[in-house]
């Protein structure tokens, strides 16, 4: 079958470089960048609040529990009627919560 141990790695390195510059720039000093440029850095790895911190850890955990969530749903074998039904529903969860972290994005934009 399919192995997504890879991208779970990857991403749990994201998790750790996001709160490892995160946690530095804000009780310790600002990363100084070569190019003095505003563009030089991805919007979800400039932190200026814990908020900000939180919420770009809460982005990467979220997708590592929907790639977790993809690989178990792989390797259940669907016998009847509830079990697609489970399927279903936890595709639908997953879908509310990336809906959710989407439009607090854009609130926080506006």
């Amino acid at each position: 079958m399919l192995n997504l141990q890879s991208v779970d790695g990857y991403l749990f390195a994201t998790v750790l470089l996001i709160f490892s510059m995160g946690i530095y720039e804000l009780f310790i000093n600002k990363i100084d960048v070569v190019r003095k440029r505003k563009d030089s850095r991805p919007n979800w790895l400039v932190i200026n609040s814990i908020d900000d911190l939180k919420s770009s850890l809460g982005k990467v955990i979220l997708m590592i529990l929907i790639v977790s969530f993809f690989e178990h749903s792989l390797n259940i074998k669907y016998e009847n009627i509830s079990d697609l039904l489970f399927l279903g529903i936890g595709i639908l969860l997953i879908s509310a919560a990336l809906f959710l972290t989407h439009a607090h994005r854009k609130h926080k934009n506006e």
